[in-house]
């Protein structure tokens, strides 16, 4: 028996790592297609991109390792039925169970190892992950003047340049205006017939060198402005150079990574301690707020006024007795006018102070159901490899087709279907449609009877995916249909069967 154990196992680890490495790879393309626009032309190094794709492939781990255990699964048990193993194993009094046994166990050790993986690997990475494209994003584009057209890229500075020569890198007919002047900004003009522009190796300045040109500054001498001797308050000047050479500072161009403690109180950068722990204080906040509410809208009352002989009026507490419309039928118009308008304005406070309230509970509650939300998500991936394991080994002993034919095509199915209702679920739960757990485990809900189904039908050895007892089924008809040659023949053929 330790032979056969040994022989199914090792039939079954080659496929699965094969297509564990397939489908995270797959599914890491997807993930830099998604990003790929944040990172073109911004001069990343190789150990940047490195180190993203990295902690990448460990965030999309979730979604390959369910799906490498149901294609390996069915490549195997397909691989094993169309070569007659299973059929010889079973001819021998082994049971399907049996032979499932150590894929069995060895499903079991790899759902335990994804719970860990979710509970301590992943939230680090997600928050690597975080860091890393959050420093791409606020990375500038590198330096890209294209010809004819005002390039402002460079802070504090507009290039226009008429021709550019690619290979050499060299500028012709070249244009800067300087706006560092905040109160004469178009005041500082640069033209050069040529030039060239190159960032330092550290991406923290930027060299200019122009040749033969003209440099008109015309400023405005805010000093004499306001004297009235002075006709002219502005001073040109022009300066002709053969070569001149420039250092600007930049900002912005080189890649840093974003503080990680930006993202740390993030609900995905937790392990289900730090998740729990988060949880029952946002409870707590928000009953303190529910309850400050409750009592809050308890006490709204419109206060009660009441005037002296002057028109002037005090606020009278609320809880004495006084008949309020004798007391409103006894003031002028001036003074229900003054009534009115304060009720008027004390309705609209309380319930503008009522709303942002209920706002910051509903941003609470928000907080505490995407908690939750991972709280169940720590565990769904692991029922998720067992489920998966169990709809394609039976599905495999059924179809005894191997290969990466058949079998890819129904993983990806399954997985599709898994995919779109986990979608809907995680949605649902995220808005509040539906409890938190409800939408988490609305996929596993649904494929678990499914794998239960398959795998009584594999142990029973079902023909219910065989193509050659559906062509049995369909000729068989065929023949009793051939059988009546005519109408009165069918007609009396259903009256014997409904007298």
């Amino acid at each position: 028996m330790k032979k056969l154990h040994l022989f199914i196992l090792k039939s079954y680890l080659g496929p699965l790592i094969l297509t564990f490495f397939i489908a995270l790879f797959i599914l890491v393309m997807q993930f830099l297609w998604k990003y790929v626009d944040d990172m073109v032309g911004k001069g990343l190094e190789w150990l940047v991109l490195a180190e993203l794709l990295f902690y990448a492939s460990l965030q999309v781990v979730p979604m390959a390792m369910p799906l490498a255990i149901l294609l390996a699964s069915l490549m195997t048990f397909g691989s094993l039925g169309e070569n007659y193993e299973l059929t010889a194993l079973k001819s021998a009094g082994i049971s399907l169970p049996r032979i499932m046994m150590p894929l069995i166990i060895l499903t079991i050790v790899i759902s335990g190892f994804a719970y860990q993986f979710s509970n301590n690997i992943l939230p680090v990475a997600n928050l690597k992950l975080v860091s890393i494209l959050h420093g791409i994003r606020e990375t500038r584009l590198e330096l890209d003047i294209k010809e004819k057209v005002f390039y402002d890229g460079i802070d504090d500075f507009t290039v226009k340049v008429e021709q550019k020569d690619r290979e050499t890198g060299f500028l012709y007919d070249v244009m800067i205006y300087d706006h560092r002047d905040r109160q004469a900004r178009n005041s500082n003009v640069t033209v050069a017939d040529s030039g060239k522009f190159q960032m330092s190796y550290d991406k923290q300045y930027l060299i200019i060198k122009l040749y033969d040109g003209i440099r008109y500054d015309e400023k405005l001498d805010l000093g004499n402005v306001n004297k009235q001797n002075k006709k002219d308050p502005q001073t040109f000047h022009t300066d002709f150079f053969k070569e001149q050479t420039a250092i600007v500072q930049l900002q912005g161009y080189d890649f840093s990574k974003t503080d990680e403690s930006m993202f740390r109180s993030g609900d995905r950068m937790k392990n289900l301690n730090q998740l729990i722990h988060d949880l029952d204080s946002l409870k707590t906040e928000r009953d303190t707020q529910v309850e400050g509410l409750e009592l809050r809208a308890s006490s709204f009352v419109f206060s009660k006024i009441r005037f002296d002989e002057r028109d002037n009026y005090e606020i009278i507490d609320s809880a004495k007795s006084i008949n309020s419309d004798s007391l409103y039928h006894s003031l002028s118009t001036l003074q229900k006018k003054t009534v009115l308008e304060y009720s008027l304005r004390q309705a609209r406070d309380n319930k503008a102070t009522i709303e942002d309230q209920i706002r910051y509970i509903g941003r609470e509650e928000s907080k505490m159901r995407r908690h939750e939300m991972e709280i169940h998500r720590k565990f769904t991936l692991s029922f998720a490899c067992l489920i998966f394991f169990f709809i394609g080994a039976p599905l495999g002993a059924i179809i005894r087709k191997g290969g990466l034919g058949l079998p890819t095509v129904i993983s990806v199915l399954f997985f599709v279907i898994y995919y779109i209702v986990d979608t809907t679920g995680v949605k649902f739960a995220k808005e509040g449609v539906w409890i938190v757990y409800q939408g988490m485990w609305l996929s596993s809900a649904i494929l678990l009877p499914i794998g239960i189904f398959l795998t009584y039908k594999a142990t029973t050895d079902s023909t219910l995916l065989n193509a050659e007892a559906y062509t049995i089924f369909f000729q068989k008809i065929q023949e009793k249909i051939k059988k009546f040659n005519s109408p009165r023949k069918i007609f009396q053929y259903v009256k014997s069967i409904y007298p």
